[in-house]
């Protein structure tokens, strides 16, 4: 296909097969169509808040800097998010066309097409164009801005795609996925930075921005905002070379999107060749840590449960994101004198979404745990056996966690009041995690860099999204008590209180919440299996 009309040709029918994917998707039942629909209605409602706040800029002497800036932080999570989060792109994975005569050109151009249609690109346009509202100002901005906005968005799809292009093999393979952890573990690390960014600009101004938008207005694809910018004050030729920056890097991220297709679909890949090990390496499952844990399935399901987050890449990223954050938000804010000992609690949140989409982290390999549940008391024992594994780690990590923000911020008194909330807290997720997984269950697949199926990207934000409202539902008496007893001028005296009733509500919720999932995913086991292997 060289001409130009089997060119066009291949970019309709790749758009038609991603929205045949998509539809189809949606078919498959009303739950998956409502949390579509609501995540397409919330991110409508934040893009329109967003446009309104960006139109309100214009005129503002520092509208540049918070248009470019904004733009930065896009580009960044257009470049990593899709890697490590679930997303509402589906993309269509260029592996699966592998075996088709298409030449590197005309499948780019399908797919960057193809890529532009989703939730993503239209908050994305959303920015762009209250971003031109904001910064121009006369007939040539207006013309550079008619340039700008789809360049932009452009090379933001096109980085999106040549980034995960290049690290499906490394996300697939199974020694190489591992080091996809640490490009995760940055991502977490960069995002809080710009949270805590965020917050000294409530206290110094939005003056602080200027020195970095002005290097930002230079960087690609942030400089073709700069350009409209630079238009509007009458520096045309900047405005030419700011513009030539980000077309720049669109024609290189191009290429190497295409040569990392060719490779991709032209090199035997043995990444996930697996050499057969001599019998006498061979771990011994009943030595090592293994023989601490309880005999019987409970201690099975829990070894299962480990092994998978320290062998699984995809779960391993989950957890040292998790593990990471949990650390980074109190303890940063501690460090800054702006935090407060409840920041702690954030860790026992970040572990408790562990617990969710249970059965979705097993993958296909469910089958062989489905064939084991025959009754109600096979289903809690497997629930049981995971909720401890995970208390494994997040318990004595989230005490870590809450005494040294305590000792960071030197504020002892509270520490009962931070353990109980943070238990109690890390009790709820649990419990909303098992029923979630066996209400919700959805696929995350092993063979690309996605972390869930075409289809179910609107199942799975309903599942965390919705469970993480129904932890905070479970934890509000706990919090009504904690400020009850903070207001009232004589309840200091029994704030130690919180600790011990923290500690009980959060291991009955546990109980209570497996009791109750347990009859659930027993009757719902057909279908939880097939929803978790479609990946």
């Amino acid at each position: 296909m060289t001409g130009g009309g089997g060119e066009a040709s291949v970019t309709g029918v790749v758009v038609r097969l991603k929205l045949s994917l998509l539809r189809n998707g949606l078919r498959q039942s009303a739950g998956r169509r409502a949390a579509y629909v609501t995540s397409l209605v919330v991110v409508a409602l934040l893009a329109a808040l967003q446009f309104l706040g960006l139109i309100a800029l214009r005129g503002n002497a520092h509208a540049a800097s918070v248009t470019v800036i904004l733009l930065a932080v896009m580009a960044l999570g257009w470049t990593f998010m899709p890697l490590f989060f679930p997303s509402g792109d589906e993309t269509l994975d260029p592996t699966r066309l592998v075996m088709l005569p298409l030449r590197p050109r005309p499948l780019v151009r399908a797919l960057l097409v193809a890529s532009l249609v989703g939730i993503g690109p239209l908050f994305t346009l959303s920015l762009l164009v209250g971003s031109v509202l904001a910064l121009a100002h006369g007939g040539a901005a207006l013309v550079v801005s008619l340039v700008a906005v789809p360049l932009t968005l452009l090379v933001c799809v096109a980085l999106a795609r040549a980034v995960a292009a290049a690290n499906v093999r490394l996300l697939s393979s199974r020694k190489g996925r591992d080091l996809a952890v640490l490009s995760g573990l940055v991502v977490a690390i960069g995002a809080q930075l710009v949270n805590f960014g965020m917050q000294q600009l409530g206290s110094a101004g939005l003056g602080q921005l200027d020195p970095a938008a002005d290097v930002l207005a230079w960087v690609p694809p942030t400089s073709a905002l700069g350009a409209v910018d630079s238009a509007s004050d009458g520096s045309y030729g900047v405005a030419v070379v700011q513009l030539a920056l980000s077309a720049g890097l669109l024609v290189l991220l191009l290429r190497v999107w295409s040569r990392t297709l060719t490779r991709l679909m032209t090199s035997p890949d043995g990444s996930t060749l697996q050499a057969a090990e001599p019998s006498g390496k061979r771990e011994r499952t009943s030595g090592g840590p293994a023989r601490w844990l309880p005999d019987g399935r409970t201690g099975t399901v829990m070894e299962r449960s480990l092994r998978y987050a320290w062998r699984d890449p995809k779960t391993k990223a989950a957890w040292v994101t998790s593990l990471a954050i949990g650390l980074i938000v109190p303890v940063f804010n501690a460090l800054q004198g702006t935090g407060s000992v409840y920041f702690a609690c954030f860790a026992a949140g970040m572990l408790g979404i562990q617990m969710y989409n249970q059965f979705g982290q097993d993958t296909s390999a469910f089958w062989m745990v489905a064939m084991t549940i025959s009754s109600t008391r096979d289903a809690y024992v497997e629930l049981r056996g995971r909720a401890l594994a995970l208390l494994l780690i997040s318990l004595p990590y989230s005490l870590l966690v809450v005494v040294l923000t305590t000792a960071l911020l030197d504020d002892w008194t509270t520490l009962p009041e931070a353990l109980g909330m943070s238990l109690a807290l890390l009790g709820a997720m649990l419990a909303a995690g098992a029923w979630s997984s066996a209400q919700y269950p959805y696929s995350i697949p092993q063979e690309s860099y996605k972390n869930v199926v075409p289809g179910q990207a609107g199942l799975a934000m309903a599942a965390i999204f919705g469970g993480m409202v129904g932890a905070a539902l479970l934890c509000a008496p706990v919090i009504a008590l904690t400020i009850w007893l903070n207001v009232d001028s004589g309840g200091d005296r029994w704030t130690w209180l919180l600790l011990p009733v923290g500690v009980g509500y959060g291991a009955l919720l546990v109980l209570l919440g497996l009791r109750l999932s347990a009859p659930r995913t027993a009757r719902r086991l057909p279908e939880i299996l097939a929803a978790v292997s479609k990946g």
